[in-house]
């Protein structure tokens, strides 16, 4: 978040926990006329994939917002996975209604 502060420091704003319908969307940033809606999800060890809940919830968000894309971020805490440097990824997907979605894998 500090990063992104930075980065709208001169014309924009970065909200946290910004409330949307009946949920609160992670982060909502603004500059100029962009708008992103990112959502982010923590993979703990024994817990299901947070993409399954993630893109559904992510979705919603997006449409209170008018948005047409917006963005996932998964920070998986999985001890048996390889070191961050060998998973950090990126990909485009789709919510289940298909509005664009950037996935990083953190």
């Amino acid at each position: 978040m500090a990063f992104l502060q930075r980065v709208v420091n001169g014309g924009g704003s970065l909200e946290r926990e910004y409330a949307i319908g009946r949920g609160r969307m992670d982060l909502c940033l603004r500059y100029g006329r962009l708008t992103l809606g990112i959502e982010l999800k923590v993979w703990r060890p024994g817990a299901p994939d947070p993409l399954t809940e993630g893109l559904p919830q992510l979705d919603d968000y997006l449409a209170g917002l008018n948005l047409d894309s917006g963005w996932l971020v998964i920070f998986d805490r999985r001890p048996e996975i390889p070191p961050l440097a060998e998973r950090l990824s990126n990909e485009d997907t789709q919510t289940p209604s298909g509005r664009a979605v950037r996935l990083v894998w953190a």
